[in-house]
């Protein structure tokens, strides 16, 4: 018997290049590498160049964007991983603070798409991991990609956000001339 159907939008189209960085978790390797391999032929089925680091467990994931967001030019972010519930309460604690910090950072501007696993048991891992089934990963590049189209719909934030030096103000204002000599 198939699971429901989910309607899934159309996949968006760039004039310019885009450049996703896909954050992985291999805690779970055969899992963290079908998530990759979905999230890559997405972000390529679009045109997006890819480059794909891995950080030691889920809780890196957020540290990681966060870090590649303030040192380098990434229009977008895949976090891929998988946490499967033990019999301690870490998997809230991992599951929770991951999901909240790639939130927080969502709601600051990023374009981050959450592919971070959050199961009970491998099996259901192994399924959303498929590429060929439910592709978890191919749908948070897929979140990411919509993201950085509707930041580029909406235009991009205004360069030099702050303080103007006063003199800046004063010629913008018409008040003096630009060579004050002239």
């Amino acid at each position: 018997m198939a699971g429901p159907q989910h309607y899934i939008l159309e996949r968006p189209t760039f004039d310019e290049p885009v450049k996703l960085l896909i954050v992985v978790a291999p805690y779970y390797k055969d899992i963290a590498d079908n998530l990759v391999a979905g999230a890559t032929a997405e972000a390529e089925a679009a045109g997006a160049t890819v480059e794909v680091i891995e950080v030691p467990g889920a809780l890196e994931v957020p540290t990681a964007i966060a870090i590649a967001d303030r040192k380098s030019n990434f229009d977008g972010f895949v976090a891929l991983g998988c946490v499967i519930r033990g019999e301690t309460t870490h998997y809230d604690t991992v599951c929770n603070d991951s999901s909240r910090a790639i939130q927080l950072m969502g709601l600051q501007g990023l374009c981050i798409g959450n592919g971070i696993l959050t199961v009970e048991t491998r099996n259901q891992a192994e399924v959303r991991a498929d590429p060929a089934d439910q592709n978890k990963g191919g749908g948070a590049a897929a979140a990411a990609l919509h993201l950085i189209a509707l930041t580029r719909k909406w235009g991009r934030p205004a360069q030099g956000i702050g303080f103007k030096p006063a003199s800046e103000n004063i010629l913008l204002a018409g008040n003096i001339k630009e060579d004050p000599t002239a």
